[in-house]
């Protein structure tokens, strides 16, 4: 089936008050993409997400649930798959809910996703910043056949939050520049 581009005028994404964020990565290696949602509720632009590569004609995700009224899933995996070169697919990866036991404010959804309820995130008044992190990886082959290798890498660091440890590091470097002024 025909995949578009997400610029394209047919999918009349801006009259469905959707957003759209860009970014580059580098080829295999491990990327984070950070939304902040201080200013962005995504229960109130649809709840849903999808990764789009390509400029007329695009691979597309699936669509990926993000946020409702109840629950706000902060933590994702996407992984673009290459044969010899080209992009074959990009799927969203789930760790069944890997990253939920010891956090007290997140709840398993579906047996896939670690979800906090949206009343305890900022952006609705509670007091947890629930800014939506990205993880990309890539696997498959290049066009020379060489094993693109990052998503084993994200596979092998699932025990490690890559968007907590982030986290942590900006709110350390923020609390230390407020000291200052």
């Amino acid at each position: 089936s025909l995949q578009l581009s997400p610029c394209d005028r047919r999918l009349s994404l801006s009259n469905a008050n959707s957003r759209l964020a860009l970014f580059r990565p580098k080829v295999d290696e491990i990327s984070l993409l950070t939304i902040n949602t201080s200013s962005f509720t995504p229960d109130v632009v649809g709840g849903y997400m999808a990764a789009f590569a390509g400029r007329k004609y695009a691979a597309r995700s699936l669509a990926a649930f993000v946020a409702n009224g109840t629950y706000t899933v902060t933590s994702f995996t996407l992984v673009l798959e290459f044969k010899k070169g080209r992009l074959q697919n990009l799927f969203w990866k789930r760790d069944g809910c890997a990253q939920c036991p010891g956090r007290s404010n997140f709840v398993c959804l579906n047996k896939q996703d670690c979800a906090i309820n949206t009343n305890n995130c900022k952006n609705h008044g509670g007091s947890v910043d629930c800014s939506i992190g990205i993880q990309l990886a890539f696997s498959g082959t290049d066009k020379h056949l060489s094993a693109l290798n990052s998503w084993y890498e994200v596979e092998n660091l699932r025990q490690y939050s890559l968007f907590g440890l982030y986290s942590n590091l900006r709110d350390s470097l923020t609390s230390q520049y407020n000291k200052f002024f």
